[in-house]
């Protein structure tokens, strides 16, 4: 049961009704850790082993976060960087599911995952699991090591952190019990504990030039993916503005490319899925269900859509860990901008909200008449799982808080250290993940429809250092607090960073540091990092990392060429165009459909030219035996339209780069769109050029 806040009762009544909490002595520790989250875990079980007695607080009844909660596919991209006790992690998932009697709804041999579960044979480590896996696995661990976990306490963020010289002094929860502790680490998901003790955080993302970056603010152009088809009608009636916006619709959106704002990246929650008819619990249309919410989902559909909108990963026991995709899906997008700084009564009818909203969404995919039949009956076959989150009917309490408070140090890890453009040479652990954000507003645009904005998954760089200075608050803002998981970082980096098996790394990292600090008499700014990075590479965390070679990258540059070229980077795109690995082509490299033949995917290439005239028209690829022999390529020129087909299969005849898909006369602009209607392969973007000819 969780007790009423003290500024709900009066203390008297406080005290008569919960004398032996009240009157209790405040637990004292070497370090307390606020958040029983897969760092804070790690965190604790590392302070133990530096000899220092430490006590975890979960808000909650359950601990592990995320990695219990649902998150079973592990994102991580290079797992070879995952050292020390989040390593250990990994190799007791795989003990447990070594044990036979740990296969219930299938057997070993019958898991077919999508080779994230061991990524090399007979290797010790697993990276996917069943939530209730990983739960045991933490309870076990807890249990081995004796760490002190004090569940369902709720820090008192108005007035529960006591400072004295700029150090914490205790922490004291809503029940009352007060905590005292020489360190602090803050754990948790949203900050609250570095935020209640006046350390400098911020909240959305940050504009371009705050930190010389290219993908933070509002990314619009970068929007390509988890999107919606073209056409989808945003009013309430269809063509009708005076009707209004149809739910989630943001009418001050999408915004200044490349500004900042306050807005934050979607939630869900990470479903675990069966498709086992004994263990299955059928999707149901929940109390409250309101149609309206859907309509754009519908809509979709109806505009031409056929994919499923989930990723469904498999995890072991005929189980998934189920996350969002296309454009309309389980991220509940625009809906979570004030859950960072809410109330605890504001956050939860906020996680309530979204229950809500992916419930109806389940029950609309699996059985609303509107629905394709081809979804209905794939999406009907699955329900939530019997034996996971009891409580909730398969449903967890743990809401995917992807990004929310991020502290601002004295350190700020950006794009530029994850590209390394910019060095850290004090790492404590590594970053290995695709810089990642999830859409974070729904807008309408130029044209009137629907559009998603905020997605950008931009890889391809090796694993990165992350700094120590990154952990830690500003010099005089406090000196014994330490953050592993809301660290000071910007919403770009952030999004490769938050990673379940990196925020175990550094709450390793950070109880390390705090021993030390402890032992040395000194603030965690200024403990002497030589020392501590000994010890992380002792206790087995890795901090360096030498990628293999590449091949050197064969572009060509732009000023290279003649004529007037417009690269792909400059192209309007719709439809789910992606970069090539491939480091060759024109500028920055090229890009593809997907081999999708869907008649989605337009690249449209427009050009100011310098004179009138008759111009030849050239359109760049990459060849090869994958790709369409008949891509379609539509030329708006000064005489009309034209269209042609490129096969792509050959080798382009110019210079090994272009090939001319006609002469045409043109006034003082052009136009060329690329499509992949009816393709029977492979379309690839790369460049368009005008070269000036004489008339015939």
């Amino acid at each position: 049961m969780r007790l009423p806040s003290r500024s709900s009762l009066p203390l008297a009544l406080l005290t008569a009704l919960f004398p032996a909490i009240l009157s209790a002595e405040p637990v004292d520790r070497d370090i307390v850790i606020y958040g029983g989250t897969s760092a804070g875990i790690v965190a604790g079980i590392q302070a133990k082993a530096m000899g220092k007695t430490v006590v975890v607080i979960e808000p909650t009844s359950r601990v592990g976060g995320l990695t219990t909660g649902g998150l079973g596919q592990t994102d991580i991209g290079n797992k070879q960087v995952i050292g020390g006790l989040s390593r250990e992690f990994y190799v007791r998932i795989s003990r447990h599911y070594d044990n036979p009697a740990s296969w219930k709804w299938e057997k070993s041999e019958e898991y077919k995952d999508s080779g994230q579960s061991r990524t090399s044979k007979g290797e010790e480590t697993m990276w996917t699991f069943e939530p209730s896996a990983a739960l045991k696995v933490y309870h076990d661990w807890i249990a081995e090591t004796g760490l002190e976990i004090v569940k369902e306490e709720r820090l008192d963020r108005a007035d529960g952190v006591k400072t004295e010289a700029g150090r914490i002094v205790s922490l004291t929860m809503e029940s009352g019990r007060e905590f005292r502790g020489k360190m602090f680490i803050d754990a948790t998901y949203e900050g609250d504990l570095l935020a209640a003790a006046g350390v400098s955080y911020t909240v959305g993302r940050e504009a371009n030039a705050q930190y010389d970056e290219t993908l933070n603010g509002v990314q619009t152009a970068m929007a390509r993916y988890h999107q919606f088809v073209e056409g989808v009608d945003p009013y309430i009636v269809p063509g009708d503005p005076a009707s209004g916006l149809l739910p989630f619709i943001d009418p001050a959106g999408p915004g200044e490319e490349g500004a900042g704002d306050a807005r934050v990246q979607a939630y869900c929650f990470r479903m675990c899925l069966t498709d086992h008819p004994d263990n299955r619990i059928p999707f149901a249309k929940p109390e409250g269900y309101n149609e309206r919410w859907y309509e754009l989902l519908l809509r979709n559909y109806e505009a031409g859509e056929t994919g499923l909108p989930w990723i469904n990963s498999s995890m072991p026991n005929r189980k998934t860990d189920t996350n969002n995709r296309l454009g309309f899906s389980t991220d509940f997008v625009g809906q979570n901008y004030d859950y960072p700084e809410a109330s605890y009564a504001e956050r939860d009818a906020i996680v309530a909200r979204h229950r809500l909203y992916q419930q109806g969404l389940m029950w609309t995919l699996a059985y609303h008449p509107r629905m394709p039949e081809s979804i209905r009956t794939e999406i009907s076959k699955w329900g939530m799982s019997k034996d996971e989150f009891t409580e909730g009917g398969g449903w967890q309490e743990q809401l995917y808080i992807r990004e929310a408070r991020r502290m601002v140090s004295d350190f700020v890890m950006t794009q530029n250290h994850c590209q390394q453009r910019e060095k850290v040479d004090d790492p404590v652990g590594m970053g290995a993940y695709t810089m990642d954000s999830h859409h974070v507003q729904r807008h309408i645009d130029e044209e009137g429809h629907v559009r998603n904005e905020g997605d950008v998954q931009v890889g391809g760089f090796p694993p990165y250092p992350i700094s120590y200075r990154s952990l830690v608050p500003r010099a005089g803002e406090c000196g014994n607090l330490l953050v592993p998981v809301c660290l000071s970082a910007s919403h770009m980096a952030f999004g490769s960073i938050r990673m379940e098996p990196v925020f175990m790394v550094l709450g390793q990292s950070a109880a390390t540091a705090a021993s030390f600090a402890i032992d040395g008499n000194t603030t965690v700014q200024e403990i002497d990092f030589p020392t501590l990075r000994a010890r992380l590479e002792q206790d087995g965390q890795i901090l360096g990392y030498t990628a293999p070679p590449r091949p050197p990258a064969n572009y060509t540059a732009l000023d290279s060429l003649q004529g007037i070229v417009v690269d792909d980077t400059k192209a309007k795109l719709r439809g789910g165009w992606s970069y090539s690995s491939i480091r060759s082509g024109i500028h920055q490299g090229y890009q593809h459909d997907r081999d999708a033949r869907n008649g989605k995917a337009r690249a449209v290439f427009t050009v100011a030219l310098p004179e009138p005239g008759l111009y030849d028209v050239q359109v760049a690829w990459a060849q090869n035996g994958n790709r369409a022999s008949n891509a379609p390529v539509h030329i708006a020129h000064a005489d009309g339209e034209s269209t042609a087909a490129v096969n792509q299969r050959k080798r382009p005849p110019i210079g090994g780069l272009f090939g001319s898909v006609g002469k045409f006369r043109f006034d003082k602009e052009g136009t060329v769109t690329i499509s992949n209607t009816d393709t029977d392969g492979y379309v690839v973007i790369d460049a368009v050029r005008w070269v000036k000819v004489e008339a015939d």
